[in-house]
C-alpha cells in the first residue's frame, strides 16, 4: 500500500502538466523518500515474520542503519524546504514564481538529499569502531542506531557525543527552519479579512503541517525520551508508527486534502477508461 500510494502520486505529478509546480516537485521527492524509507525496513520485517531464524549480518545491519538514517534525515531537511515554499506562497504570493524557480527548487531538494547522505555517513562510519561480543539480540524489528549502540561492548561515549552534537546543530536547525516560516504564515493568515480567505490560505499548508506533526512527534518521542532499561511492546509500536505507518499515511494525507491531486487522478482514470472503451468498440 505504501508503494502503491507513493507511486500513484509520482505518476500523477509526472503525467499532469498542471502539477509541475514547486509544491508538487517537493511532494514527489517526499514520495521517493517515503518509498525508500519503508523499503529499508518493511520487507525485512515481513520476511522475519515468516521465518524462525531472524538473524542479520553486521554488514547488513550497518547498511540498514545507513539507508534508514539517510532517508529519514533527508526527509527532515526536505520538510524544511517545503515549509519555506509554503511561506513564499502565502506571505509573498506576487514573488512566488520568481523566488521558487525550478533552479531554486532543484537546489533545495539536492541540498536535502546531500545533507541526509552526509549525516548518515558520519554516524555509520562511527559504528565501525564498535565491537560486538554478545548476546547480539536487538530488541526491535530493524537495526536502529541506538539499539546497535546498546549491543556494543566497546565504549560508545564518542558515538553518543557525535549523536548529541549533530542533533543539537543539524536536526535542531532543520526544525527551526521548518517552524519559523509558519510563525509568519499564521500572522499573515490572521490579517486576512475574510473567513473564506483564511480557510483557503490555511488549507494550502494543512497537509504539510499534518506530516510534520506526525513525523517529528514520533521521532522526538523515540530519540529524546530516556531510554528504558527493558524495551517493551510500546517501543516497538512507536517504531512501527514512524517506519511503517507514516510513509503509508503521507500519500493519503496529501491526496485526500488536495483538490488538484484528486482532479488529476479523476482525469487519469477517465482517460484510461475512455481509451479502453474506444478499443472495445473498434474491435
Amino acid at each position: 500500500m505504501t508503494l502503491a500510494g507513493n507511486s500513484i502520486i509520482l505518476g500523477l505529478i509526472h503525467n499532469d502538466s498542471r502539477l509541475h509546480t514547486p509544491m508538487y516537485f517537493f511532494l514527489g521527492n517526499l514520495a521517493c523518500l517515503d518509498t525508500g524509507s519503508s523499503s529499508v525496513t518493511v520487507p525485512r520485517m515481513l520476511a522475519d515474520l515468516l521465518t524462525e531464524k531472524r538473524t542479520i549480518s553486521v554488514t547488513a545491519c550497518r547498511a540498514q542503519v545507513f539507508f534508514f538514517i539517510m532517508f529519514a534525515s533527508s526527509e527532515i531537511f526536505l520538510l524544511a524546504g517545503m515549509s519555506y515554499d509554503r511561506y513564499v506562497a502565502i506571505c509573498l504570493p506576487l514573488h512566488y514564481s520568481h523566488v521558487m524557480s525550478s533552479g531554486v527548487c532543484a537546489q533545495l531538494a539536492s541540498v536535502a538529499w546531500a545533507l541526509g547522505f552526509s549525516y548518515s555517513l558520519i554516524h555509520t562510519l562511527c559504528t565501525h569502531r564498535l565491537t560486538f561480543c554478545g548476546p547480539n539480540i536487538i530488541q526491535g524489528f530493524f537495526c536502529d542506531l541506538p539499539l546497535l549502540l546498546q549491543l556494543s561492548c566497546t565504549d560508545t561515549f564518542m558515538n553518543i557525543v557525535i549523536i548529541f552534537l549533530s542533533a543539537c546543530t543539524v536536526s535542531l536547525s532543520a526544525l527551526l527552519i521548518t517552524v519559523i516560516p509558519y510563525i509568519h504564515i499564521f500572522r499573515t493568515i490572521l490579517r486576512i479579512p475574510t473567513t473564506e480567505g483564511k480557510h483557503k490560505a490555511f488549507s494550502t499548508c494543512a497537509s504539510h503541517l499534518s506530516v510534520v506533526f506526525i513525523f517529528y512527534g514520533t521521532i522526538l518521542f523515540t530519540y529524546l525520551r530516556p531510554s528504558p532499561s527493558h524495551p517493551g511492546i510500546g517501543d516497538s509500536l512507536v517504531s512501527v508508527i514512524y517506519t511503517v505507518i507514516t510513509p503509508l499515511l503521507n500519500p493519503f494525507i496529501y491526496s485526500l486534502r488536495n483538490q488538484e491531486l484528486k482532479g488529476a487522478l479523476r482525469n487519469t482514470l477517465h482517460k484510461l477508461f475512455h481509451k479502453g472503451t474506444d478499443i472495445r468498440l473498434s474491435l
